[in-house]
């Protein structure tokens, strides 16, 4: 027999509500409402157009659920640790806060549930984003993504001679086709990359496709979001008036 309806979960992550993970912890506490009644089973399942609301508690807890700015150096990986390498999140600290004059201060609460919304590779530097909120890490690496980010890459090598054409449009990773990017010359030996996905090494293993080698890559900007003057090694949090999207 075939159940109707869609799990109340996967509803409220594909409307941006929260993470699945997120909603099911909401729905335990009984802190959602599904056309004005609380619902607090596991695997309910609902309309998927049906009205979806949260308790003011979930709200709150949402709200306290901090997104930070990291400028990676070279050397740390963005997610789950390699031997002899730190993983990124090591670098958050009340000692290397940029922003600790104008924002909140940094409280070891915060590094509770904290992680990448993205990789950036060991050998990369810029802009990594770290994140408590379900909703920010959908929106950057979710499957339906829209948020572009941009690369400002340093290469040697001599680029085929419909090299430039094909970043754009027209290679191949693992099998599949990748999607259009937006790919320019900056100056002599260093190019600006504008992608919306996120293959791994990806802007690396595409250079080496049209005979570049890469040499230096900072990503400078996630959505409307740009790494600017944060110094290298150092974090911020995101603020109230900044969007990715």
């Amino acid at each position: 027999m075939q159940l109707e309806g869609v799990r109340l979960s996967k509803v409220m992550a594909e409307r941006g509500i929260c993470s699945r993970r997120e909603a099911d912890e909401f729905i335990e506490r009984g802190w959602v409402f599904v056309d004005g009644r609380r619902v607090s089973e596991l695997g309910t399942r609902i309309d998927p157009d049906a009205r979806i609301t949260l308790a003011p508690e979930a709200t709150r807890t949402q709200q306290q659920r901090v997104t930070i700015l990291l400028h990676k150096p070279v050397g740390y990986v963005s997610g789950q640790p390699e031997p002899g390498y730190a993983p990124a999140v090591s670098l958050i600290g009340a000692d290397n806060q940029f922003d600790c004059d104008s924002a909140q201060r940094f409280h070891p609460s915060q590094l509770k549930n904290l992680a990448p919304a993205g990789r950036l590779d060991i050998d990369s530097t810029g802009l990594l984003v770290l994140t408590q909120d379900g909703r920010v890490a959908r929106q950057l690496i979710g499957a339906d993504s829209e948020i572009d980010k941009e690369y400002l890459v340093r290469v040697e090598g001599t680029l085929a001679e419909n090299g430039l054409a094909l970043l754009n449009h027209g290679l191949w990773l693992d099998d599949r086709p990748l999607r259009p990017a937006k790919v320019e010359w900056v100056n002599d030996d260093q190019l600006r990359f504008v992608l919306r996905e996120g293959r791994k090494r990806q802007i690396r293993r595409m250079c080496e496709l049209v005979g570049l080698q890469v040499v230096g890559l900072k990503r400078v900007r996630i959505g409307q979001v740009k790494l600017g003057d944060l110094p290298l090694g150092q974090w911020r949090f995101l603020r109230e008036d900044e969007r990715f999207g």
